[in-house]
C-alpha cells in the first residue's frame, strides 16, 4: 500500500505532467536551459528565473526547454521605486570600491527589465506555470495567466502571505523556509530578516491554513529532507542549492566548491548585494559589510547596481572571499554530479523511506 504522503505528492506531480514531486527552484542567474533539461529529463520540474531577464531571452529560455516537458517561470513582483540618498550612496560606493574597482556615480541608477513586460512574454511563452515571489500578482495579470492556462504558483514565507495568495487566486503556494538560499521572498522587505521561519515549523502551518497544494522549499538537498517534508504535508520539494554543484549549473567552481564544504552555520542572511535579504556563504565581503562601521545597504535595486563591478570582477577572478555565492543552510549536502542523478536519488530515497 503507499503510503498517503507519497500517494499524495504523485498526484500532484501528474496533475503537472511529472514523473517525480521534485522541482528545480527558480534560480536569477543560475538556471541555465541545461540545468533544467536535466531535471526535466529526470522527471522532475524544470524552472527559470526570470528577475533580470529581458522578453527576449524569457521566449528564447522556454524555447530551448519546452521539448523536454512542463517548466515553471518566476518573477519578482515590482517594487515601489526606491528612495535615494545620494551622499550615502557615496559612502557606499567608497566602500565597495576597496573590494573592487571604482564604482561609477551612475551604478546605483541600475533597473531591472520591465516587469508588465516581462508578464507579456510569459503569457506569451506559456510555461505551466508561472511562479511568483516578494508578493502577488495583480488580479488583472492573474486572470490573464489563468486565461491562457498557466497556474500560478505564489512563494511564501509566512502563514499570512499564504492565506493572502490562497485568496488572490493562485493554484499552490511554495513555503520558503528561512533556510533557503538566495532571496528570502518577504511580501514586505522590511520584515524578511525578523519573520524568518524555518521550514519544518512554517510548513506544517501552511499546510493546515490552506486548501491549495503546499510545495516545500529551503533546507531540501536529499532524500531525508524530501521525506520530511512530504510527511509534514508538502504535495512536493523545490531544491536550489541542491543543484548548483551540478556540471549542468555551470556556476563557478569557486563558488561550487565553498558550497561543498559550508557548514549551515557558515551561510548567512544579507542585504549586502542587492538591498534584499537573501542567504549566502559568510564569506569576507559579507563579513565586511555587516560589520558597525560599514554603511548601511541601499535599497534595491540600487544595491544591486551598485554591487555590480564589485560581483563581475569577483566572478572573472574566481574571488569567493567577493562573489555573490548565494547559498541555502544544506548547501554541504550539495553533490557535485549529474542533476538527473541528484534528482533521482532524492525520489528513490524518499521512497524507500516512506514505501
Amino acid at each position: 500500500m503507499t503510503h498517503p504522503a507519497l500517494a499524495r505528492a504523485e498526484a500532484f506531480a501528474a496533475t503537472y505532467g511529472l514523473r517525480r514531486p521534485v522541482l528545480l527552484a527558480p534560480m536569477a542567474g543560475a538556471c541555465p536551459p541545461a540545468l533544467s533539461l536535466a531535471v526535466m529529463r529526470a522527471g522532475g520540474l524544470g524552472a527559470c528565473g526570470a528577475l533580470l531577464m529581458q522578453p527576449p531571452a524569457i521566449l528564447a529560455w522556454a524555447e530551448a526547454v519546452r521539448e523536454a516537458g512542463p517548466f515553471q517561470i518566476n518573477l519578482w513582483i515590482l517594487d515601489p521605486a526606491p528612495v535615494r540618498d545620494p551622499a550615502h550612496e557615496a559612502r557606499l560606493r567608497a566602500f565597495l570600491g576597496g573590494f573592487g574597482p571604482a564604482v561609477a556615480p551612475e551604478a546605483g541608477d541600475a533597473m531591472p527589465p520591465d516587469f508588465f513586460a516581462q508578464c507579456e512574454a510569459v503569457i506569451q511563452a506559456r510555461p505551466r506555470i508561472v511562479s511568483s515571489i516578494m508578493g502577488l500578482y495583480p488580479p488583472a495579470l492573474v486572470a490573464r495567466f489563468k486565461a491562457s492556462g498557466i497556474a500560478w504558483w505564489a512563494t511564501v514565507t509566512t502563514v499570512a502571505e499564504a492565506l493572502a495568495a490562497e485568496a488572490a487566486g493562485a493554484d499552490a503556494v511554495v513555503a520558503q523556509g528561512a533556510e533557503a538560499g538566495g532571496h528570502r521572498g518577504s511580501f514586505d522587505p522590511a520584515r524578511a530578516e525578523m519573520a524568518a521561519v524555518g521550514l519544518m515549523a512554517l510548513l506544517p502551518a501552511v499546510v493546515d491554513a490552506v486548501t491549495i497544494p503546499v510545495v516545500a522549499t529551503g533546507g531540501i538537498a536529499d532524500a531525508r529532507g524530501a521525506a520530511a517534508a512530504l510527511l509534514l504535508g508538502a504535495s512536493a520539494v523545490q531544491v536550489g542549492t541542491g543543484f548548483l554543484r551540478c556540471p549542468e549549473a555551470g556556476i563557478a567552481s569557486a563558488w561550487a566548491e565553498g558550497l561543498g564544504r559550508a557548514r549551515p552555520e557558515e551561510t548567512r542572511l544579507t542585504r549586502a548585494f542587492s538591498g534584499r535579504a537573501g542567504r549566502s556563504l559568510a564569506i569576507e565581503y559579507v563579513a565586511a559589510a555587516a560589520a558597525a562601521d560599514a554603511p548601511a545597504p541601499a535599497p534595491y535595486p540600487v544595491q544591486r547596481g551598485l554591487t555590480q563591478a564589485m560581483r563581475e570582477a569577483a566572478a572573472e577572478a574566481g574571488d569567493l572571499g567577493r562573489m555573490q555565492a548565494w547559498a541555502g543552510q544544506a548547501a554541504g549536502l550539495a553533490r557535485a554530479v549529474p542533476a538527473g542523478e541528484v534528482l533521482g536519488g532524492i525520489w528513490r530515497g524518499t521512497g524507500e523511506m516512506l514505501g
